[in-house]
C-alpha cells in the first residue's frame, strides 16, 4: 500500500497499524479516521437527509426496502458472528428508508443509515434485483469505505500533520463534508474503482447469503447500463467499473457467490 503523503518510519508503522482486512473479501485498506466519529457524523447527517426528503412508508415499495434490506443486514450479522468479528458490528444502528425521487440511486452511510430512491425500483423489477443494489450498498459500509475515504483525504490534505495527532476538529469535520458533501445530496460520496469492484463482490456474497440469487445481478447491471444510455449517466453508476469489466468480475465471483446462497436453501 503506497501513500505518497506519509513518510518515514513513524508513517510506515501507522500505515501497518491502520490497515483493515476486510473478512469477507480479503482486501486490505488504510483508515486512519475515528469511525465512532464517523456513524455520529453518520447519524446526523442521515437524519437531516430524511428530514428534507419525502420519505415513503407504509406502501407495498417501502416495505420491500425494508424487508430485502434487513434479510441483508442480517445475513451480515450471521456471516460476522460465524467468524468472531460481532464486535465489528456492535454500533450499527441499521435503518433502511424509500425517499421519492426520480433519480436512479441508493446509498448507506456508514453505521447502516440507508436509502433507496423510487426511481430505480424500475430498473430493480423484484426483490432479486433490490438485493443487488442493497448488498453493494451495505457493503460499502461493511468495508469501512467511507472511513477509506476520509482517510485518503486526510493523507493528501494534512500529511504529516496526522502523525503529530495535529488535526483539530475543524480540520476533521471538514474533511468528513468534503468526502460527503450532503448538502448536494448524500449521494454523492465518490468511491474509487477499486472500492465499486469489492463492493460488487462482498454485495454478491451477502445477498447469496440473505437467500437471494446472486445469478440476477447480471441482468440488473444490464438494465442499469441501459437505462444511462442517451442521458447523463446515474450517480449510481458514476465511478464504477465498465459494464464489460464488472460482468467479466460477476461471473468470476458467481461460483462462490452461488455456494452462499445453496446454503442459505437457494435453489441452484
Amino acid at each position: 500500500m503506497k501513500f505518497t503523503h506519509l513518510l518515514g518510519i513513524g508513517a510506515m508503522a501507522l500505515t501497518v497499524a491502520a490497515c483493515t482486512t476486510n473478512p469477507i473479501t480479503g482486501r486490505s485498506s488504510l483508515q486512519l479516521a475515528n469511525n465512532s466519529e464517523i456513524l455520529t457524523m453518520s447519524a446526523q447527517e442521515y437524519k437531516s437527509t430524511l428530514n428534507k426528503s419525502k420519505v415513503i412508508t407504509g406502501t407495498a415499495d417501502a416495505k420491500k426496502v425494508v424487508n430485502v434490506g434487513s434479510r441483508i443486514k442480517s445475513a451480515a450479522e450471521r456471516y460476522y458472528q460465524s467468524i468472531g468479528r460481532s464486535a465489528d458490528l456492535a454500533n450499527y444502528n441499521w435503518e433502511f428508508n424509500l425517499i421519492q425521487s426520480n433519480e436512479l440511486n441508493a446509498w448507506c452511510m456508514p453505521g447502516g443509515k440507508v436509502a433507496v430512491y423510487t426511481g430505480i425500483l424500475p430498473i430493480t423489477k423484484n426483490e432479486n434485483g433490490l438485493a443487488v443494489v442493497l448488498g453493494h450498498e451495505v457493503s460499502h459500509a461493511l468495508a469501512g469505505h467511507g472511513n477509506e475515504r476520509i482517510s485518503q483525504a486526510m493523507v493528501a490534505q494534512y500529511g504529516g500533520a496526522i502523525l503529530g495527532g495535529t488535526i483539530s476538529n475543524a480540520q476533521w469535520a471538514n474533511v468528513f463534508e468534503a468526502v460527503y458533501p450532503i448538502g448536494s445530496q448524500v449521494a454523492l460520496l465518490k468511491y474509487g474503482r477499486n472500492q465499486e469492484s469489492e463492493a460488487d463482490q462482498m454485495g454478491l456474497y451477502l445477498m447469496g447469503m440473505a437467500g437471494y440469487d446472486p445469478r440476477e445481478a447480471i441482468p440488473f447491471w444490464g438494465r442499469m447500463e441501459a437505462a444511462s444510455k442517451g442521458a447523463r449517466q446515474p450517480e449510481f453508476l458514476s465511478t464504477h467499473p465498465n459494464p464489460e469489466t464488472r460482468i467479466s468480475d460477476i461471473n468470476k465471483d458467481l461460483p462462490k457467490a452461488l455456494e452462499y446462497y445453496k446454503a442459505a436453501g437457494g435453489k441452484i
